[in-house]
């Protein structure tokens, strides 16, 4: 079972690990991540992100698939928020599933590090004060951990 949605709405990281899972015996490991919104010191209002519809999941389930190719997965779910997200909130979640914890962890953690590098979001930061920044890049050190997974290596 492969699942990729882009969303407006919040998510139910425990239903969607459920219905990963449901009726299913073969599965030995399921990991999950929640990325959430952080407060930036009290000075978050929003987090704002945008994607190019259509194009955003396409490019996101072709990674799914790539993941599914390196590792024997028996189910993952993608999930990204779109919209203004205030602090606290989710904004990502990724549940991988496998015989093994080594390749769930693994596809988890490959998948994480594409969202959070490559995927066609854009991020802009809405403060309390009315104001904002531009786009939000991605950091040196999260381009780094995504470049682990290029060709082969990871």
């Amino acid at each position: 079972m492969r699942t990729v949605r882009v969303q407006a709405e919040p998510f139910d990281a425990a239903a969607e690990a459920s219905a990963l899972t449901k009726g299913r015996a073969d599965i030995g490991a399921l990991v999950s991540f929640v990325g959430l919104c952080r407060d930036e010191g009290g000075q978050l209002a929003a987090l704002e992100i945008e994607h190019y519809a259509g194009m955003a999941e396409a490019e996101i389930a072709r990674v799914v698939d790539e993941a599914c190719e390196r590792w024997p997965l028996l189910g993952v779910t993608a999930i990204h928020r779109i919209g203004a997200i205030a602090p606290g909130e989710p904004i990502v979640l990724v549940v991988t599933a496998s015989a093994h914890r080594g390749e769930a962890f693994a596809a988890a953690e490959m998948l994480m590090d594409y969202l959070k590098t490559r995927a066609p979001f854009w991020k802009r930061v809405r403060r309390i004060d009315g104001s904002s920044e531009d786009w939000v890049e991605a950091k040196g050190s999260d381009d780094r951990s995504a470049a682990r997974w290029e060709a082969g290596s990871g």
